[in-house]
C-alpha cells in the first residue's frame, strides 16, 4: 500500500489591500461566509471479497506511544467505534468473540521541510479624477454672485489589479491513521491470522495537533471501510461536514 499525504486549508484567504476601507468590505465578506478548514486527505484501503461480512469486532492498540487507558487513546477509539457503527458493524459484548479484530494506529510523522507557493490578491488605490469647477465666492455691490473656477479631486478608489506569488519555507507533519482489521482466528503455524480489510488516511499541515486532526482522518475513513479503493484517492473534508460531527458526536 502506498504511502499517503494530504495538504490542509482553511478557506479564509490573505491578501494585500492597500486601501482601508477595501479591507474593512473584505473582512465583512469573511464573517460572513465563515471560516472552514478543508483538508486534503490521501485515502488507501484493501478490503478482501465479503469483507464487510464480518460485522463484530475488537478493537486493539497499536499505537506504541499511547497506553489503552488513557485519555488520548480512549477518544481516539471512540471515533473509531462511532466511525464502524456507520457501517453496521458493532462491538462485540463481553465474553463474546468477534468476527475480527481492528487494530488502530494513528500518530504524527517526523517535522518535514518544504517549498510552498502563496498566491495573493492585490489592490491598488487609484487617484481621483482631476476636474475643475465654477463655484461662487460672493457678491459685488450690486448684490449679484461672484464666481470663481478652482481645481478640485475626485476620491480615490480601490480597484483589484490581479494576483502576486512568492514561495516560503514551511515545515509540515504527516498525521495518520490506519486501521487494520483480521480474522479472529489463532495463528496458525507462525501465521497470522487473514487481514479482512485495511484502510491508511493521512493529512499533511503545519499543525502537530493529533488530536485536533483525528475526527477528520476517522470520517475520511468512512467509506472505505470494508472496500477497496483500487489504489490511493484523494478527498477534500470539511471540519463542518456532516460525517465529521457525526464521529464527533460519539455513540
Amino acid at each position: 500500500m502506498k504511502p499517503a499525504h494530504s495538504t490542509e486549508r482553511t478557506s479564509c484567504w490573505p491578501v494585500n489591500v492597500v486601501q482601508p476601507r477595501a479591507a474593512a468590505a473584505l473582512v465583512a465578506l469573511v464573517f460572513l461566509a465563515g471560516c472552514a478548514t478543508t483538508t486534503e486527505v490521501k485515502v488507501d484501503s484493501l478490503a478482501k471479497p465479503n469483507a464487510e461480512a464480518s460485522v463484530s469486532y475488537e478493537i486493539r492498540n497499536r499505537n506504541p506511544l499511547v497506553t489503552e487507558d488513557s485519555l488520548r487513546y480512549k477518544e481516539a477509539a471512540g471515533h473509531v467505534k462511532t466511525a464502524l457503527s456507520g457501517k453496521g458493524m458493532y462491538e462485540a459484548p463481553p465474553g463474546v468473540e468477534p468476527d475480527m479484530v481492528v487494530d488502530l494506529d494513528y500518530g504524527v510523522g517526523p517535522p518535514v521541510s518544504k517549498r510552498e507557493t502563496i498566491s495573493e490578491p492585490v489592490y491598488i488605490t487609484i487617484p481621483g479624477r482631476i476636474r475643475t469647477e465654477r463655484v461662487q465666492v460672493g457678491t459685488d455691490a450690486q448684490g449679484r454672485p461672484v464666481y470663481q473656477t478652482i481645481t478640485v479631486q475626485d476620491p480615490p478608489t480601490t480597484e483589484f489589479a490581479g494576483f502576486r506569488e512568492y514561495q516560503i519555507t514551511v515545515t509540515v507533519y504527516e498525521k495518520y491513521l490506519r486501521l487494520s482489521a483480521r480474522e479472529n482466528k489463532p495463528e496458525v503455524e507462525g501465521r497470522p491470522p487473514n487481514e479482512i480489510w485495511t484502510v491508511d488516511v493521512t493529512s499533511e499541515g503545519e499543525s502537530r495537533d493529533i488530536r485536533k486532526k483525528l475526527p477528520v482522518l476517522v470520517a475520511a475513513s468512512i467509506d472505505f471501510i470494508g472496500k477497496d479503493s483500487q489504489g490511493q484517492k484523494t478527498i477534500r473534508i470539511k471540519d463542518t461536514d456532516p460525517d465529521v460531527a457525526f464521529v464527533k458526536k460519539g455513540m
